[in-house]
């Protein structure tokens, strides 16, 4: 499979590649040698800049997902990613599992039990007193925090990368998604600019996810009893040996390691689900399923635009903590996850992108959710409990295994989440280090596999770098990886804006051209057919007029 021109990829990689690998090579760099003033700064940011970023996600976040309905349900939907009669590169089922693996797989499983529990909990500030109210706040969060939103800031990055690339024959880079609004400067030092933001972005993000990957299996392995404790040196070991694992994935490419890695993950992650569902509380889970999707139909417009401002310093920390990191962790993870399933798209229309996207992902993700937290809920509301301690605390990383502990056959369930995790880490690793390489090599679709392994490397040293930095400053070692996938959102969001604009403008020119040659067409079939009826032209004159006009129409 081609994708994009390599003339340019010769031109560009160098203006791009070089900055990127030494911005994160003197992160990495600070980060070894004063790993506890980071941590001091990464906290300081948090507590004043995240704080204030709340509103400004929030609002950009929904605009997405209007930009996103729009553009699918109006005749724009009908162009289609490539030419006009070329087949879909994949089918639906290894498209839906290479872009659901890549897209947030690993979070699923760290947070399917953790998130709900975690409201369930402690509610987000104003919900109303009660069980019931905060399992029902429990759900709807979790909802809003994994649903259309997150898919809709992936649609928007890569509908804009697969037009440019599929459409216009562009190469695959962030560049030439925003083409339409800035012409040939997207050739120059302003396209290595976003392209630098890119590439230093989505390193971070995926390192956001390996930290939480790691910090779970190093639970997992602490709660069997494998390990006394999930020590910082532990996940560090585990992130050198899972990463070396993806880079041999990476190496072999998209249609072989990535490719059937993914396959076997959802294969994984179905059969855990359905064990989890039918051993678990399963009529309550079914029943639970259909009311929570109704629930946040209901209330879709006001948790999209909740910024807490009448619950003060807990409401803006509060939103911090959950929905801004969010937002942000899913915005420095668009540019990755936007090119590889803009990569994987090729034949598609835009309508069949953006609804295949948006909906189908969300909907699996929706079930996890029912399963795994609603399994959850029950157990504390209706049964043992225990998963929420005598303090109101809930242990993130350990919280799936808990649960897990309850169920027939925990100790087997408990090694297919833990292969779960690793697979999910893998196809993380392996996907990111693939696009960043695309991104730095110029758009080219088969760069070179020592950039692989690079890239491939780096991700792993700044997940290690981040985790040692966070437990050195005494503070939370995974709040370092979320305050910096946040941090690097907000100039990437800016590019997002632009993605809008252009693809927008692109699409819109497009299907003006189309109706303009439409009503040409038209005009020319009215005009022969009043000729033909006042019987001024010999008809078959008028024959062979009508049988030409449709392409001297278009």
């Amino acid at each position: 499979m081609q994708l994009g021109l390599r003339p340019d990829s010769a031109i560009t990689a160098p203006r791009v590649f070089w900055p990127a690998a030494g911005i994160l090579l003197v992160f990495v760099a600070l980060a070894v040698a004063l790993p506890k003033r980071l941590g001091d700064t990464l906290d300081s940011l948090n507590g004043t800049i995240i704080g204030d970023l709340g509103w400004f996600y929030v609002l950009l976040v929904s605009a997405c997902i209007g930009f996103s309905l729009w553009i699918a349900f109006s005749p724009m939907g009908n162009v289609v990613l490539g030419k006009d009669d070329e087949d879909a590169d994949f089918g639906l089922k290894t498209w839906f599992s290479m872009l659901f693996a890549a897209g947030m797989g690993i979070g699923l499983v760290f947070w399917g039990v953790a998130e709900p529990l975690n409201h369930y909990a402690s509610p987000p500030p104003g919900t109303a007193d009660g069980d019931a109210a905060a399992a029902r706040a429990a759900m709807d969060t979790t909802f809003l925090h994994w649903g259309l939103h997150a898919w809709g800031i992936y649609v928007v990055v890569g509908l804009a990368v697969a037009y440019a690339v599929h459409r216009k024959g562009r190469p695959v880079s962030i560049r030439w998604a925003l083409e339409p609004i800035f012409g040939d400067r997207v050739r120059g030092r302003l396209g290595d600019v976003i392209d630098v933001i890119a590439v230093v972005g989505t390193l971070f993000g995926v390192a956001t996810s390996l930290g939480f990957g790691v910090s779970q299996i190093g639970a997992g392995l602490a709660y069997l009893g494998v390990v006394d404790e999930a020590s910082t040196t532990l996940k560090v070991a585990l992130i050198i040996g899972i990463t070396a694992i993806a880079i041999v994935s990476v190496v072999s490419g998209i249609d072989k390691g990535i490719k059937w890695l993914s396959n076997i993950n959802m294969g994984m992650a179905a059969v855990f689900l359905l064990v989890v569902a039918v051993v678990g509380p399963t009529v309550f889970i079914l029943g639970d399923f259909v009311q929570q999707l109704g629930s946040y139909l209901r209330n879709f417009f006001d948790l999209s635009f909740r910024t807490m401002t009448f619950q003060g310093d807990e409401g803006s920390t509060w939103l911090a903590g959950w929905t801004t990191f969010y937002w942000g962790w899913w915005m420095s993870w668009a540019p990755f996850v936007g090119v590889f399933i803009a990569r994987i798209s090729r034949g598609r229309t835009v309508r069949e992108f953006v609804t295949g996207v948006l909906l189908v992902p969300t909907l699996v993700t929706f079930l996890w959710f029912s399963v795994m937290g609603g399994s959850a809920i029950y157990r504390e509301m209706f049964g043992s409990g225990g998963l929420v301690g005598e303090d109101g605390a809930v242990s993130t990383d350990a919280a799936l295994f808990q649960l897990i502990d309850g169920l027939p056959a925990s100790g087997l369930l408990s090694v297919v989440a833990m292969l779960l995790v690793v697979i999910f880490f893998v196809t993380s690793s392996d996907s990111g280090s693939f696009v960043v390489d695309m991104l730095a090599s110029g758009g080219d679709p088969e760069p070179p596999v020592w950039s692989r392994v690079f890239w491939g490397v780096l991700e792993g040293v700044i997940a290690a770098t981040l985790l040692v930095a966070g437990a050195v400053s005494g503070g939370d070692a995974l709040g370092a990886l979320q305050t910096m996938a946040i941090l690097l959102a907000l100039p990437f969001s800016l590019v997002m804006i632009g993605m809008m604009v252009a693809t927008a403008k692109a699409l819109m020119h497009e299907n003006w051209l189309n109706q303009r040659a439409e009503r040409r067409l038209l005009a020319a079939e009215v005009a022969g057919e009043i000729a033909r009826v006042s019987g001024t032209v010999p008809e078959p004159i008028r024959d062979d007029r009508r049988r030409k006009r449709p392409s001297s129409g278009t």
